[in-house]
Order: structure tokens, then sequence, then C-alpha cells
């Protein structure tokens, strides 16, 4: 099952399929999430209260790696 990312999931922490936390999300852009691997407690803070922001070290992910979201955002496979 692919989900799609949404604005309400910046902030949502993303893991891989064995529960391995990758990061959170730090901004959606057309269904695309900016995933943040090293989110500062600044980043957090931001990201819980909505406010996006996107740097060179974030990762994209798209629609077709996302197998579930729900509190966090998982993805197919394993990294």
């Amino acid at each position: 099952m692919n989900a799609a990312v949404t604005d309400d999931d910046v902030g949502k922490t993303v893991v891989d399929a064995a529960g391995k936390e990758l990061g959170i999300v730090a901004n959606v852009d057309n269904g695309r999430a900016a995933v943040d691997p090293n989110p500062s407690i600044a980043e957090h803070v931001f990201a819980s209260l909505g406010i996006e922001g996107e740097d060179e070290e974030d990762y994209v992910v798209t629609e077709s790696m996302v197998e579930s979201i729900d509190d966090e955002i998982v993805l197919q496979g394993t990294i």
C-alpha cells in the first residue's frame, strides 16, 4: 500500500520497515517529503508547530516509498 504524504505529516518520524528511525518530515511539496535525518531540538519544535524547513542534508521520500502513515511514516523495506 502506498500512502500520500501531506502537509499534516510535517514533524512526523520516518522509520524503515524494521522500525529504525530515519529522521523527521521537515517539508512536504507536491506529495514529496523532505526528511531531515539529524533534526536539532529547534527543528523538532518548528516541525511540531507546523513550520516547514528544508536544508541540504534532507533526503526526499516519495509516495511509492511509503508503506503506511499513522503516528509515524513507515517506509517499505529497510536501510
